[in-house]
C-alpha cells in the first residue's frame, strides 16, 4: 500500500522559511509527477508546484514563484519544498501528491495523497 508522509510543517513568522519533505513508502513511485498542494479553511486545494519523474520539468503556480522551490530526491522516491519570504496568506495544510505522470499533477488526477502538514505563518 502506498503512503506519502509529509513533514517539517509548523509555525513561522512572516518572512521566514520552512521546508516541507515528502516520503513515499509501500511502493516505488520513481516514474511518477509528483507535486505539493494546499489548502485552507473556505478555500478549494490549490496546486503550487508539480515536478517530472526526473527533477527535469517543475510548474510553480504564480503566487509562490520565486519564494518556494520544489526538488526530487532519494532516487525519485521524495520530494521537498523549500518555502522562503513565507506570508500569512501562506497558512494552509500542505498535502503532498502523486500522479502518474508530470501533467497530471492537478487536484483531480491525483492517484495518492499524504495526509497534509500545517503551515502557519504569524505577522
Amino acid at each position: 500500500q502506498v503512503q506519502l508522509v509529509e513533514s517539517g510543517g509548523g509555525l513561522v513568522q512572516t518572512g521566514g522559511s520552512l521546508k516541507l519533505s515528502c516520503a513515499i513508502s509501500g511502493h516505488t513511485l520513481i516514474s511518477y509527477g509528483m507535486g505539493w498542494f494546499r489548502q485552507s479553511p473556505g478555500k478549494e486545494r490549490e496546486r503550487l508546484a508539480a515536478i517530472s519523474w526526473n527533477g527535469g520539468r517543475t510548474y510553480y503556480t504564480d503566487t509562490v514563484k520565486g519564494r518556494f522551490t520544489i526538488s526530487r530526491e532519494n532516487h525519485g522516491n521524495s520530494i521537498d519544498l523549500q518555502m522562503s519570504s513565507l506570508r500569512p496568506e501562506d497558512t494552509a495544510v500542505y498535502y503532498c501528491a502523486a500522479a502518474q505522470s508530470y501533467m497530471r499533477v492537478t487536484a483531480g488526477e491525483v492517484e495518492f495523497w499524504g495526509q497534509g502538514t500545517q503551515v502557519t505563518v504569524c505577522s
